[in-house]
């Protein structure tokens, strides 16, 4: 048995009641040796245990232990410190939750342990763009989600238009450039649709249940809707750009560029784009660029960056 089951065993055995070394020893056939290096062992990992001695002594277990993490190690911990400066900021729902695992995973470390989190918690941060506190709605909407919860929605489109009413059925969550969505089944359209949480005005569960679609990725639906249709290659409008290697791995590493990349050299590369984003994104992207990359096609891609261009120092020559 390996190391740590032999440490875990010993753990589930004092849970139920105290026990001498020679109990242990003899119920997990080891010698008496072998579990006090275990016991060693286990209080180095921040375990606190309770050793009585003389008759009747041996090894016991606080009363709140069974709340207390077992056997992170060190990367373990680091880890989840960090993990969680990932998560504040975001809108993340259960950041108190998140708060009182790491403050118990602390509360059952010892000294050494607890000044290793914090020097590996300070040492990486993470910046999020302001937003408006959506934790009610993402919790609702998780919830709702694992649950697999009808929900109603009154929904803002970004047109200004009036709220429309709607049920849907939340099929996950995704975190795009700062912004929360999600996508799941719009009964009212009767198809798959995604929507900015930041729009919505309030949700209502209505008490039905549905069925989520077996290996739904609401991440990669979303980002289909916003990539053109590679089946279509006959559609697509072939966009070359020379530029050096660094200039190229910044394009390439680009949410909208890398996933359209059809051939790649040290010098220049070749992307698929669709109409849309050639005439509406891609110049208001590349522009900031200026000479460290050029536009070898299409033509129309070049006018209309020039065309930015002007307009751009007509405004502020005026």
């Amino acid at each position: 048995m390996a190391k740590a089951d032999q440490m875990l065993s010993i753990l589930w055995m004092l849970k139920q009641r105290r026990r001498t070394a020679a109990e242990l020893a003899e119920e997990l056939e080891l010698s008496v040796r072998s579990i006090y290096r275990y016991i060693d062992a286990l209080c180095a990992s921040g375990v606190p245990l309770i050793a009585d001695a003389g008759p009747g002594g041996g090894y016991s277990l606080p009363e709140h232990f069974s709340a207390a993490p077992l056997f992170f190690d060190d990367g373990e911990r680091r880890a989840l410190v960090q993990a969680s400066a990932f998560a504040r900021g975001s809108g993340y729902p259960y950041v108190e939750a998140l708060d009182g695992a790491l403050a118990k995973l602390k509360r059952y470390s010892n000294a050494e342990q607890q000044s290793q989190m914090e020097r590996q918690g300070s040492g990486l941060e993470t910046l999020h763009s302001p937003a408006a506190p959506l934790e009610h709605l993402l919790g609702e909407l998780e919830s709702s989600t694992s649950g697999s919860l009808t929900l109603e929605m009154e929904y803002r489109k970004g047109n200004g238009d009036a709220p429309s009413f709607r049920c849907v059925d939340p099929y996950g969550l995704v975190l795009w450039k700062g912004q929360w969505y999600f996508a799941g089944f719009c009964h009212l359209r009767q198809q798959i649709r995604s929507f900015r949480v930041d729009r919505i005005a309030r949700l209502q569960r209505t008490g039905a249940s549905f069925l989520r679609p077996a290996g739904f990725s609401a991440r990669e639906f979303l980002l289909q809707g916003l990539l053109p249709d590679q089946d279509k290659t006959e559609e697509l409008i072939s966009v070359v750009i020379e530029a050096p290697e660094r200039v190229l791995n910044e394009l390439c590493s680009h949410w909208l560029f890398g996933h359209t990349l059809e051939q790649r050299s040290s010098e220049a590369a070749r992307f698929l784009l669709d109409e849309a984003a050639v005439n509406s994104y891609a110049p208001y992207f590349l522009l900031p660029y200026g000479r460290s990359l050029t536009i070898v096609e299409p033509a129309a891609l070049k006018q209309k960056i020039a065309a930015v261009a002007t307009d751009i120092a007509a405004h502020y020559s005026k």
